[in-house]
Parts: C-alpha cells; sequence; structure tokens
C-alpha cells in the first residue's frame, strides 16, 4: 500500500490541487489528511475536494479543524489569538453545513504499510493537537511524548516544517504543509510505502495569491503573501518555536 499523507492545507485550493495531480500519477492507494484542512482562504471548496476524491480517504482532526468546529457550535475559540479569531470564525461560516464531519475525525489514525509497518498519524503529538517540536528539539524532552506511540514511524503536522528524525528509536516525520509552509514557497507532503518520501509541490503562486485576494477570508491578503508568495524562513520560524516547545502554537 502506498499512502499520501497530507497536512495543514489550511483551505488553499490551488496548492492541493497541485498535489493531488502528482498523487494521480504516484499510484497512490490511500490519502491521510492529517488535520487544518481549515481555517483559511477556501474551506469550502478545499472540504468538499478532499471529501470527494475518488481514492480512499481517511481524516484526523487537527486544532483548526476542532476551533472551526466549536465555532460553528458556539464556543469562543479563545485559544486562537484575538486577531485571527475573525478568521476561524468566517471559515466557520463558510463550512457550517459539515459540523458534523469536522468534529466527528478522530485525533489519531493507526495504519500497516508496507516496508514500514505500523505506522501512527497525529496531528501535533501523539498526545495533544497542539504541541510545538521541530528536528532541533532536543531528544530527551521528546522521549516521553512519544515513549507509549507504539508504531514504528509517527507520522505528525502542525509547526508546518518537514523533518525526519528519531526519538528513543521511534521515526518521527513532519509532513510539513500542502498550504501554509514554512521555508521555500510549495505545497509539501509525504509519499509512504515502501520508503518514506518528503515531497515538495511547486505550482503557480502568482495565480494561486490571485486566487486567495479574491476571497473574503479576513486574512488574505497576508496569506497570499506570506503562505504563498514569501513565506518565513525555516531559520526564522525555528527561532520562534524554540521560545515554545512542546506548549500550544
Amino acid at each position: 500500500m502506498r499512502v499520501a499523507a497530507l497536512y495543514d492545507v489550511h483551505g488553499n485550493l490551488p496548492a492541493l490541487e497541485a498535489v493531488l495531480a502528482e498523487i494521480r500519477d504516484a499510484g497512490v492507494d490511500l490519502v491521510v489528511v492529517g488535520g487544518d484542512v481549515v481555517p483559511g482562504p477556501m474551506p469550502r471548496e478545499t472540504l468538499a475536494r478532499l471529501l470527494e476524491l475518488g481514492v480512499s480517504t481517511r481524516f484526523i482532526q487537527g486544532n483548526g479543524d476542532r476551533t472551526v468546529a466549536q465555532a460553528m457550535a458556539g464556543i469562543e475559540p479563545a485559544e486562537v489569538p484575538e486577531p485571527y479569531r475573525d478568521g476561524i470564525r468566517w471559515s466557520a461560516r463558510e463550512v457550517c453545513e459539515h459540523e458534523a464531519v469536522l468534529a466527528g475525525w478522530p485525533k489519531s489514525l493507526r495504519l500497516r504499510v508496507r516496508g514500514l509497518g505500523d505506522v501512527l498519524f497525529c496531528h501535533a503529538t501523539p498526545q495533544s493537537d497542539t504541541e510545538n517540536f521541530t528536528r532541533r528539539t532536543p531528544e530527551d524532552r521528546l522521549v516521553p511524548v512519544f515513549r507509549d506511540a507504539d508504531a514504528a514511524l509517527v507520522v505528525c503536522g502542525h509547526t508546518h516544517m518537514q523533518f525526519d528524525r528519531t526519538v528513543g528509536g521511534v521515526r518521527v516525520v513532519n509532513a510539513g504543509s500542502v498550504g501554509m509552509p514554512f521555508g521555500e514557497p510549495g505545497a509539501y507532503w509525504l509519499l509512504l510505502g515502501p520508503g518514506v518520501e518528503l515531497r515538495r509541490t511547486p505550482y503557480d503562486f502568482e495565480a494561486a495569491a490571485a486566487c486567495v485576494r479574491a476571497t473574503a477570508y479576513p486574512h488574505a491578503e497576508e496569506f497570499a503573501a506570506r503562505s504563498v508568495l514569501r513565506p518565513p524562513s525555516e531559520e526564522e520560524m525555528l527561532d520562534v518555536f524554540a521560545a515554545r516547545e512542546l506548549a500550544a502554537r
């Protein structure tokens, strides 16, 4: 079985479409969507596309999906910084007919993948959908987090930067972000089975930015500039995350 792991799409439909074109050519048997389909500039279109892929698809819930589902249920997204709560509320209105779908996604997923063995998919860590860690986080701090993973490989996302490292004998791979990467512009994802391939898919960034700006998303201009055209560098974001390792983002 070959599995594509797509994390942190964040409503970036042009980036998703570029990845799906590569998936069609890769002979993928299953797509795992690892959370944070929303919020973002095209949440309704992105979710609809993922729900009707034409290939077996499994979802897990990210913190973004969770807060959007909570907003649909009338719960204030208090964990989200105040300047970005309007984006949560806007996304909730855009996908309001899918409240049960987003709320019903599990927190994790276990699969056996050919050549890799048992694989655990989670959004941030096996115990949280908001904990931050990166390729720089000291292993001794991470061993307790992954000690009970009971898997040969853990696939995560959340911090939007790819890496492949070992924690206490457990291989931990971050899929990166399809829609809001840090580092070189592109759509980042994983191809699993029989090995692990860290993928980056280029797409038409100027056209995508124009599509984003044409939406009513409250942060459309910022998204177009900093998530599509000129994302922050990995070094910049590694420094940011260093101050809040294993804390909620």
